[in-house]
């Protein structure tokens, strides 16, 4: 058998890594420009390696009952690591991959290639752009997992994008969403606010070093406008070989302060990590 070697390749976006885990015989790690992307194991889809990306998968377990199929909107495609999830926990899901970076996309068809029936599209384009142009109620659940380098993009993190988000998705829809912030958490208290003028629903995830401002990390945003499973997520979070905390209700309106709606004309990206903060040795 040959053995595994990295690959690399400059993309649309920047330069795009694939390496191979030396401890798990078909499992590959992306990074583009150095930045860890996604972890993907070609023989275990529900493995799933990264702190957020356990805690979206959380999410995911808990919209609906176990198994069944589901409409998803993915922006943000990496190696495809949560689609790749969905698939084998959700088979039959219909799953559309918005990713802004063709030629990352080419890499990932090429080298690490989804099962045949795995139901997903991907898409080259804008994620604002696609969103803008999709039919509405057309979605059960949207995952936004997009970065530029290590920045949400400005213009995804207006009230205005997130109209968008809430028009795709169906009445019992869930929104769910990876992002970074470190204290005072300006830009996370302004995502909640955003969010919370659209949808009734709202809880945040992330480990309470993060939360009590100790660090910089992600934080995963939930928005819907039925009630969440909220005790299902805080019992699978706060069980996870990563621990996190679920704050929702009066603790999360709280801890949101007075924090305003970012419109798009002041939009920014999220705040840039400090060194080291998501890198890899």
């Amino acid at each position: 058998m040959n053995e595994a070697v990295p690959v690399s390749r400059v993309t649309d976006h920047g330069t795009a890594k694939l390496m191979p885990d030396v401890d798990r015989r078909r499992a590959w790690l992306l990074t583009v420009d150095g930045a860890p992307q996604s972890y993907v194991d070609l023989d275990e889809p529900t493995h799933l390696e990264f702190e957020y990306t356990r805690r979206l998968g959380h999410v995911l377990d808990t919209v609906a009952e176990p198994g069944r199929a589901l409409d998803v909107v993915h922006l943000g495609g990496g190696a495809l690591t949560l689609p790749r999830y969905l698939a084998a926990t959700r088979p039959g899901s219909r799953q559309d991959v918005v990713e802004a970076d063709r030629g990352l996309l080419d890499l990932v068809a090429e080298h690490l290639p989804l099962p045949d029936g795995a139901g997903v599209t991907a898409h080259a384009a804008d994620a604002r752009a696609w969103l803008e142009a999709a039919p509405a109620d057309c979605a059960d659940v949207l995952v936004a997992d997009v970065f530029g380098g290590s920045r949400v993009p400005a213009h995804l993190t207006s009230v205005d994008y997130a109209r968008e988000a809430a028009r795709v998705l169906r009445a019992d829809g869930v929104y769910v969403a990876n992002l970074a912030d470190g204290a005072p958490f300006a830009f996370l208290r302004g995502q909640l606010a955003g969010f919370a003028t659209l949808f009734e629903e709202l809880a945040l995830i992330a480990e309470p070093g993060v939360l009590r401002g100790r660090r910089f990390g992600n934080a995963v945003l939930v928005a819907a406008h039925r009630p969440l499973d909220t005790a299902a997520l805080a019992r699978r979070t706060a069980a996870d070989a990563f621990p996190a905390r679920v704050e929702h209700g009066p603790a999360l309106r709280e801890w949101t302060g007075n924090a305003r709606p970012v419109r798009d004309a002041d939009a920014a990206p999220s705040p840039e990590p400090p060194a080291g903060a998501f890198g890899i040795g």
